[in-house]
């Protein structure tokens, strides 16, 4: 006999929109007050030549800034956290050895088809001839990847990975590592397991300050509605369109790259598993909303595990494992597409021509590279370690820098909705994956972290 047991719809207030709409508006007003803001132009010029902004485009930036901040601030505690107990939960999963094997096979083999979308692109379109930009604006990009990038990642420098530089106002700024604070909470979870009963104390610390960590979680994600309109009328209001002239042909090429990626691959790879391709999108799509507004697969990393495990039925102890190591390593439209379009357009840029092995290097780095830069985040960089692998001129990069922020808005949405779409996969094909979840009527809105699931007994 059996019985189930369904959580109440949640409660909203009849003139407030559901999360998806909200979103929606803020999108619309985002390009609206940023349009605006462009128009109003520069307060005006200080004595050392810097443009000062107007009060909207500053306010603008505040809004915007402040969600990003907020979002960066709990992704240290959430990765530890949420490891630590997947580690443990684990030995609940059948296969667990088995799973993380396949995710990573099936991030390295979607990374290869969109590099090879990439290429072909490049090769059809050839942005590099194809462009007004100046040769004058070719400049180092001051900063590049490397492959020793990967092995000191590895290292943690201290319990989190936390970092701090002084800036030249004396103020003093937090960072971290995503890839360490990973590689710690592996080790921890691990020993937990090795301790037994004697960790048991820990573990259920660990998963009652998760679920404390999940519920300030909520109350940052409920103010991304505003936040969207302070990040993307900033990116109007400061960059507006204007570069695009220049590198009209290499922006159209990645957007289509991105387009096809999102938009073909992904739904012929759920079709080829048996899964719905409305209902992917409808459940990933607050998380991929929130990457394009955002710019930013790790401060979009909560959500993306949030809508994995709650909108497409993904287990919780698997999904806490794969959405923060996708969000270091799976980025299709940073690590490949971008990468192979670009790399084609400063070779054909300079003048330079490029072999079958040097296709082949831009591939095994769309692949492998992504976990090597993994520590030091930045399309930028991948771009760099991809010029640098092939002995192409790094001034390049300098080329590409005035859309990057354009660019950066798809390529995060194309990182984040990979991110979301492997472990639904890997679950389906592994037959954990909830299919009522996965199957359940959207209405736009998120499930509370608090809110129970649906329980069948």
């Amino acid at each position: 006999m059996s019985s189930s047991t369904t959580a109440a719809p949640t409660q909203r207030r009849r003139w407030l929109p559901s999360f998806g709409v909200q979103v929606l508006i803020g999108l619309v007003l985002g390009v609206v007050l940023g349009y605006v803001a462009r128009e109003m132009g520069p307060a005006g010029v200080d004595a050392d030549g810097v443009v000062d902004p107007n009060w909207l485009t500053e306010t603008l930036t505040t809004v915007g800034s402040i969600f990003v901040t907020l979002l960066r601030a709990i992704v240290p505690p959430l990765v530890f956290l949420a490891i630590v107990a997947s580690i443990a939960n684990l030995r609940e999963v059948t296969g667990a050895a088995r799973l993380a094997w396949k995710t990573l096979v099936w991030f390295a083999g979607t990374a290869l088809i969109a590099v090879v979308i990439g290429i072909v692109l490049g090769l059809v379109m050839r942005p590099g001839e194809n462009t007004s930009v100046s040769p004058d604006a070719a400049a180092d990009p001051g900063r590049s990847g490397s492959w020793l990038d990967f092995l000191n990642g590895l290292v943690p420098s201290n319990f989190l990975g936390l970092g701090a530089s002084a800036g030249g106002d004396g103020s003093v700024s937090l960072s971290f590592n995503v890839l360490q604070i990973l590689v710690v909470a592996i080790a921890f979870g691990i020993a937990a397991l090795k301790v037994g009963e004697a960790a048991e104390p820990f573990l259920v610390f660990v998963r009652s300050a998760l679920a404390v960590v999940q519920k300030v979680l909520w109350w940052v994600i409920l103010l991304a509605p505003i936040a969207t309109v302070g990040l993307l009328g900033n990116a109007v209001a400061s960059y507006g369109w204007d570069a695009l002239g220049s590198l009209g042909t290499f922006a159209i090429a990645v957007y289509v790259g991105l387009a096809l990626v999102l938009f073909v691959v992904y739904p012929l790879l759920l079709k080829a598993n048996g899964m719905s391709i409305k209902q992917f999108f409808s459940g990933a799509w607050p998380a991929i909303q929130l990457a394009f507004v955002s710019r930013s697969s790790i401060g979009t990393m909560p959500l993306t595990q949030s809508v994995a495990e709650r909108n497409l039925g993904v287990p919780r102890a698997y999904a806490s494992f794969a959405v923060p190591l996708g969000a270091t390593t799976k980025m299709d439209g940073c690590a490949s597409i971008y990468p192979a379009i670009s790399a084609i357009f400063v070779a054909q840029f300079f003048g330079l021509e490029l072999g079958l092995t040097d296709y082949l290097l831009i591939a095994f780095v769309a692949v492998i590279g992504s976990a090597a830069t993994a520590g030091v985040t930045g399309a930028v960089v991948m771009l760099t370690l991809t010029l640098s692998t092939l002995g192409l001129p790094l001034e390049g990069v300098g080329l590409l820098l005035a859309i990057d922020p354009i660019l950066d808005m798809g390529r995060t949405a194309t990182n984040v909705a990979g991110q979301a779409l492997i472990p639904a996969i890997v679950s389906k094909r592994e037959g954990i994956l909830d299919e009522k979840i996965y199957a359940a009527a959207r209405d736009g809105e998120i499930l509370k972290p608090e809110q129970p699931m649906a329980v069948a007994a």
